[in-house]
């Protein structure tokens, strides 16, 4: 109690019910099939990001093996070696992660191609301060390019003490439903980790999902980072150059949930539902 009590105090703002806190994305280019490489990588950003304030540092999509479980831009990609790369929550690289969280008393979110016995999943995960699963998500969409992975069936929401998140991942964000299910769930912010498209289209549509779901986006792929707030509005990015960490404060206030979301009419979308 006295730990948690330290970390509110420490990395949180509350006036008038509003919270505050600083948030970090990596923009950082992982190797291919290389855990220890970027085990490495994700230290050495991670502890910078907690240097600069953070309270919570997201990690790319795939980081820790390198995204490798796409078949198109892994040409001889095969099952044998995909499920060799997987690791499990609860390995040893893993605990490594999370004792990292413990240590820098921090949340730290890392995707991997987790392996639940004979399964492989595309899954983003997010330790707490204490070392324990905060969050933990399985990518639910892909455009049939990931052949060895299962999809994901849920979406949960955490309750932490610096707000409720959700998280989705690369091409689930392309589906609208997905951001609307956990802002519908209670999320204030929506963690994604990507590393497939970017650029001026995938802006738009970030920024599309935090106006019409009235949450915070946090957008986080090797080659672009965004911080967006409830009006749609980006309040940091990175600077278009190399790796590096992108900050930004994000508060929690009276914005979330307040746009076009407040005006939904659920009892007439049943036709969402049909194939």
């Amino acid at each position: 109690m006295r730990e948690l009590s330290l970390l509110i105090a420490g990395c949180l703002t509350a006036v008038a019910g509003d919270v505050s806190f600083t948030v970090a994305g990596i923009r950082v280019m992982p190797e291919r099939w290389d855990k220890q490489a970027n085990l490495a990588k994700l230290e050495r950003w991670t502890r910078e990001a907690a240097q600069k304030g953070a309270s919570l540092v997201v990690a790319p999509e795939g980081f820790l093996e390198g995204y490798v479980g796409n078949q198109a831009s892994n040409p001889g990609l095969t099952r044998e070696k995909y499920f060799g790369v997987g690791e499990s929550i609860d390995g040893p690289l893993l605990a490594r992660v999370r004792s990292l969280a413990r240590e820098l008393k921090i949340y730290l979110s890392l995707g991997f191609a987790e392996r639940r016995e004979d399964r492989m999943y595309n899954s983003s995960v997010v330790f707490s301060p204490e070392g324990d699963v905060a969050l933990r998500y399985s990518k639910s969409h892909t455009n049939d390019d990931e052949p060895f992975n299962t999809k994901g069936r849920e979406f949960p929401v955490a309750e932490t003490p610096l707000g409720r998140w959700g998280a989705l991942i690369c091409f689930d964000r392309q589906l609208p439903e997905t951001s609307r299910i956990l802002a519908i769930k209670g999320a204030q912010l929506i963690l994604v980790p990507a590393y497939g498209m970017w650029g001026e289209t995938n802006d738009v549509m970030m920024r599309t999902r935090a106006l019409e779901n009235s949450v915070w986006v946090m957008f986080v792929h090797p080659r672009r980072c965004l911080v967006i707030d409830p009006s749609g509005k980006v309040i940091a990015s990175d600077d278009g150059g190399g790796d590096q960490v992108v900050t930004a404060r994000m508060v929690l206030d009276n914005r979330i949930g307040r746009g076009p979301i407040r005006f939904r009419r659920p009892e007439i979308y049943g036709d969402l539902l049909k194939q």
